[in-house]
């Protein structure tokens, strides 16, 4: 496998944050699993520190959980670095990254709407995708969406 990533960067990332586990995915797409605790800092630490661009975020209901994914790039290599956290359905919250990376801003806010995530600290968690009188603990993309939908029936406003 031919390598893009930078060693240097891996070894900084264990040595202040051990607790990540790395997958190599592709010798451009790595993956770094840390405890939802650990994401805020690893997040910022990537961003700041060493000048990563963030490029998106991603949700998926799992059986397990909630995973959460945020996408970095490393220009210098074309590298994505790509944060993943497992979160509880039961205990479904995590800490914004907006107060130092505010382009998560939106992507939060759907993440939020959609599958129930609370962003803690987030300045902004009002709807933007679904209707005004969508119920708010409701979430289309939640896996339990399949069964109640069929329940849901909306005010019509004419």
């Amino acid at each position: 496998m031919k390598k893009e990533y930078s060693e240097e960067i891996l070894q900084e990332i264990a040595e202040k944050f051990p607790e990540v586990e790395v997958k190599i995915h592709a010798p451009r797409r790595l993956y770094l699993r840390t405890p939802r605790e650990e994401v805020y800092n690893l997040a910022e630490y990537m961003f700041k520190q060493k000048s990563f661009r963030f490029s998106i975020a991603t949700g998926i209901d799992t059986r397990e959980g909630i995973e959460i994914i945020y996408h970095f790039t490393y220009d210098e290599s074309g590298t994505y670095y790509n944060i993943k956290t497992l979160i509880p359905k039961d205990d479904c919250q995590i800490k914004s990254l907006t107060t130092f990376l505010p382009a998560a801003n939106w992507i939060e806010r759907e993440m939020h709407e959609l599958l129930g995530v609370d962003f803690i600290g987030h300045p902004n968690l009002i709807p933007l995708l679904m209707a005004d009188d969508w119920p708010a603990d409701l979430h289309p993309l939640r896996r339990d969406y399949a069964n109640e939908h069929e329940k849901l029936k909306l005010k019509k406003k004419m």
